[in-house]
């Protein structure tokens, strides 16, 4: 996280002088933002339906509140099930818009770091494309036994219309309660939505439970996973590096919580190194290749691997509420039993 970015978030949390000043700018995008909406609504622009129930994992805040975990979790309970899941993104930090499958062969600056993490985890479809119901189409073309869709964000993109939603938030809550530019949010609160919707927390916040007027809550438990691995698929315990002061790597949208969980597992961190979300990794220090072993995300592991195999990933867990699966389930299986999708009655 950059400075300039570690400062507008502490200034979102609160209604200052600075805010109370941006604050006519943001009524500027509400304004666009409903009528965006109202265009939608009227049919005056083009919202698109797939053949099989969407689900959208996303957010109103602005910034990464670790949606991609989630969309993981999601989606191995739903294989777990029997299910055939395919997942669409928009591929954050790729080259190009254009549509396309992750392959096993894709790289970071094809695929997005984060849509190549889900392909490589969950061994599921995964297709990025700036336009999400292109897309969803292409993954149902090459993919025709697919039975539901997994859209990693895409809460504000109307132009495919999505069946349930998860909306995801972490410690800031809703922070002022403002829209960008005088506050975090990307759209108004509550929003609007005609689908089910469950709000996910990575914290609980008493202030913010009187302010749940749109959704069921649930709290999310996050946690690493006791052994990291590298690209070679060797393993190894956590606990063995407690010994000795270890090096840590981040370019996340909260380095700092990757770090703080390394050290909850007893781990003395060297000067760990937070570089910016979605940094391309191609700019290191000349320590980082000295023979050290070195501690990442998965989500950076695809981008050091080719030149840094043997660089260690900590896998990230998420436990998903099992009162929110088993609505979720329900709400799902009403839509796979309908005539919208390939399961009828």
């Amino acid at each position: 996280m950059t400075a300039r970015t570690s400062f507008l978030r502490q200034a979102w949390q609160t209604r200052s002088l600075l805010t109370w000043l941006l604050w006519p700018l943001s009524l500027l995008l509400r304004i666009a933002v409903t009528y965006r909406r109202a265009l939608y609504d009227a049919g005056l622009l083009a919202s698109h339906r797939l053949p099989v129930p969407v689900v959208v994992v996303g957010n109103v805040l602005l910034g990464g509140v670790g949606k991609t975990p989630i969309v993981m979790a999601l989606a191995q309970h739903l294989q777990a099930r029997g299910l055939r899941v395919g997942v669409i993104s928009r591929g954050y930090g790729r080259h190009g818009e254009e549509v396309h499958e992750v392959s096993d062969n894709s790289s970071p600056a094809d695929a997005g770091d984060e849509a190549l993490l889900i392909a490589r985890r969950c061994r599921v479809p995964v297709v990025v494309g700036a336009d999400r119901p292109a897309a969803g189409r292409w993954l149902l073309q090459r993919h025709p036994e697919t039975d539901v869709i997994l859209s990693d964000d895409g809460l504000q993109h109307l132009a495919l219309q999505h069946d349930l939603a998860l909306c995801v938030f972490d410690e800031r809550g809703l922070g002022n309660g403002w829209l960008f530019p005088a506050g975090p949010l990307r759209e108004p609160w509550p929003r609007p939505h005609q689908v089910p919707q469950w709000l996910l927390f990575s914290v609980p916040d008493a202030a913010l439970a009187a302010r749940r007027p749109d959704g069921q809550a649930f709290l999310l438990q996050r946690r690493l996973a006791e052994c990291a691995y590298n690209a070679a698929g060797e393993k190894r315990p956590l606990s063995q590096w407690r010994a000795q002061p270890c090096h840590a790597l981040a370019a996340i949208a909260k380095p700092e919580a990757f770090f703080d969980m390394l050290r909850q597992h007893g781990l003395q961190l060297d000067t760990p190194l937070a570089l910016p979300d979605h940094d391309p990794l191609t700019s290191l220090p000349a320590a980082f290749g000295d023979g050290k072993d070195w501690l990442c995300t998965e989500k950076d592991a695809s981008k050091l691997w080719p030149a840094y195999p043997q660089t260690w990933a900590v896998p990230l867990e998420v436990a998903l509420p099992a009162t929110l699966l088993a609505e979720l389930d329900a709400a799902l299986e009403a839509k796979l039993s309908s005539s919208h999708g390939h399961k009828t009655a």
